[in-house]
């Protein structure tokens, strides 16, 4: 029989979400946001195709690249506070990834456990998770509750299955960008990327491992894994 791309996934109980891009369906909110910030440094405004495939982490020396010049310690704070005021005033008009809640609901049923990991900061994260009705689905939801040197997901991911008491090799992380990836590698979970967010989907299977469409087809993926085990 022919080796299935996800059959390293069969021992996965636990999934680990991440929001941005992956449960929340917020391109056109982060794109918007993204020029209104960029347009007083002079740069033009860029599609999502094109931002997907220059999105990286950490953004710092992405926005630079963007930008062309670094920035200043104050510029890039700045930067941020306006970023996150459009994004806010966008938020109203996004909405939950097709097949979300239910898909949630789905794995339940699968007999498996899920939690929630975003880079967004904690507060916001949370009240969102509260507002679209999803915490009763989660056994853990948290957001980035400060800044790690590299600005990568994969330290806090760690602290967040440690909290848990989850072992890190029956875990999936099912998030939107290469740095899911690596997080995932460095804590030593698997990695499930959808390319309904921020990076391109040839981006993403450069990482080397599995990619789907969306939330509805990486949870697909895991229960017929665990089925045929």
């Amino acid at each position: 029989m022919a080796e299935n791309r996800f059959d390293h996934l069969s021992g996965v109980r636990h999934i680990v979400w991440d929001w941005n891009g992956t449960l929340l369906d917020d391109n056109h909110a982060n794109l918007t946001a993204l020029n209104r910030v960029c347009e007083p440094f002079g740069r033009a405004p860029v599609d999502l195709d094109y931002w997907r495939t220059v999105f990286r982490r950490p953004l710092l020396e992405c926005y630079e690249d963007h930008l062309g010049r670094p920035l200043a310690a104050e510029e890039w704070d700045r930067l941020n506070t306006e970023y996150d005021r459009h994004y806010r005033s966008l938020l109203p008009g996004c909405a939950l990834a097709d097949g979300v809640p239910g898909v949630l609901s789905g794995w339940s049923s699968a007999g498996g456990s899920q939690s929630l990991l975003s880079m967004a900061s904690h507060r916001h994260v949370t009240g969102l998770v509260a507002d679209f009705g999803l915490e009763p689905h989660f056994t853990r939801v948290d957001g980035r509750r400060y800044d790690a040197a590299d600005d990568s997901k994969a330290e806090h991911l760690v602290h967040h299955l440690a909290e848990q008491g989850i072992d890190p090799s029956t875990v999936v992380l099912v998030g939107d960008i290469d740095d899911d990836a690596r997080a995932a590698r460095q804590a030593g979970a698997h990695a499930l990327l959808v390319a309904s967010g921020m990076m391109s989907r040839e981006r993403l299977e450069a990482t080397g491992g599995p990619v789907v469409g969306s939330p509805v087809e990486a949870v697909a993926a895991l229960t017929g894994v665990r089925s045929a085990a």
